[in-house]
């Protein structure tokens, strides 16, 4: 693994898989340092003689890491088309690290999206006749692409399939189930806190017509941060995704109009003077934390109740806002020890680009569910609905190229 002086004799191939192997396992933050040492090295220099399986898992990683790395696939290309070379098709380890790492393209990276094409044509292809564990493997990725994947959900599967790979290390094996375990352990007791703090809330509340989102609320913030030492974090995150929910199902689902307005007032008029022991810069956060987001769930129930239609750009304006992920971003940098900086806080209360992307990529992923599931009476249209009434245009899948706006945010922003 990491032993002293190894770092230097160890092939960038040997440093590469080593590094995905640790995220991958879910242990990457036992060994923080020496993974940033390891990528910088790997940044630093590019063999010549890797193959497509490595190539491609260096693009990915780095681009994770937010390290800007351009395309590095044209040694895969046929000079005279630009096209991949078939004779590649024999290699499906290759494919999948490089169905995987052109998920990290950006707008406007064409090449990528051909990449995508072309790996994935092939790897359907292979699906069958493939070996364990590559076969779930592939199947799994062709589902959700790995740079997608919510790093937890990777963990649970790869846990079992690591120790099916030939070569694989049982001491990185152990130490992954027994760093599982553990934090399943910390998961349970952390969601059963949490559900006797929302069944005390919903006793003393009484809003029967709200949503019980708790569990969905805190499998998202084990998303975000499943770290141990990132509890804090997490409760703080459900606690608050779990108040706006209720507010957001006051307003969308059982509330009259005239009732939004009213609530909407009371919350505009909450007494600002309690901030005053908070410092300066966490002030506008607390005070617009609850105002801003009425604000916004109130424009929504105006635009059902007056049966306005939105133009696509208006209704992103809100309900990237009323989306909640503006609020709860800055809510996970409370409990996130300290690089919750004063500097930290400033930023990410201005709503840069990489939240802004990210709350579209949860308000379009949400709305296209939305959209097939069916809606409830009172739901306002979607933006899916506004953006089919103004581009004629049909669902078919994710949040395609705004993934990609908040990759490009996110390295850009780093």
């Amino acid at each position: 693994m990491f032993d002293a002086g190894g770092e230097a004799t160890r092939s960038e191939a040997d440093m590469v898989t080593l590094v995905d192997t640790l995220q991958r396992l879910g242990i990457d933050n036992h060994f923080r340092q020496e993974v940033d040492a390891a990528l910088k090295r790997i940044n630093s220099c590019e063999s010549l003689d890797d193959g497509l399986q490595i190539v491609a898992l260096r693009f990915r990683l780095l681009r994770q890491h937010g390290v800007w790395v351009p395309d590095v696939f044209d040694r895969f290309r046929d000079e005279r088309t630009g096209s991949f070379i078939e004779s590649l098709a024999s290699d499906p380890r290759g494919f999948l690290s490089l169905y995987n790492a052109a998920h990290m393209a950006t707008p406007g990276e064409q090449a990528l999206d051909e990449a995508i094409s072309f790996s994935r044509r092939h790897l359907a292809s292979m699906k069958g006749r493939l070996p364990s564990p590559l076969e779930e493997q592939v199947s799994r990725a062709l589902d959700i692409p790995l740079a997608r994947l919510p790093k937890r959900l990777e963990t649970m599967h790869y846990v079992v399939e690591y120790g099916k790979e030939e070569g694989h290390d049982a001491v990185l094996l152990e130490l992954a189930r027994l760093d599982f375990d553990l934090l399943r352990f910390l998961h349970l007791r952390e969601l059963k806190d949490l559900s006797l703090w929302w069944k005390d809330l919903c006793g003393n509340v009484k809003l029967n017509y709200a949503r019980d989102r708790l569990v969905e609320n805190y499998f998202w913030t084990c998303v975000v941060f499943h770290e141990e030492e990132y509890s804090r974090a997490r409760m703080l995150f459900a606690k608050t995704f779990g108040l706006l929910s209720l507010m957001d199902d006051t307003y969308d689902v059982y509330a009259t109009l005239e009732e939004c307005h009213i609530l909407n007032d009371a919350i505009q008029r909450w007494d600002e003077t309690t901030a005053s022991i908070l410092p300066e810069y966490m002030k506008m956060f607390y005070i617009n934390l609850f105002k801003l987001s009425s604000k916004y769930y109130l424009d929504e129930a105006k635009w059902c109740g007056e049966k306005y239609a939105p133009s696509f750009k208006e209704h992103m304006e809100v309900s990237v806002m009323s989306s909640g992920f503006p609020t709860l971003a800055v809510v996970l940098l409370m409990g996130a020890g300290d690089m919750a900086t004063r500097e930290a806080f400033q930023w990410e209360i201005g709503v840069p680009d990489v939240v802004t992307a990210s709350g579209e990529v949860a308000r379009f992923l949400n709305d296209i569910a939305s959209y097939k599931k069916g809606k409830n009476k009172k739901d306002v249209a979607s933006s899916v609905e506004c953006y089919a009434k103004e581009h004629a245009w049909h669902v078919r899948g994710g949040g395609g190229d705004r993934d990609r706006g908040d990759g490009g945010a996110r390295v850009e922003d780093d």
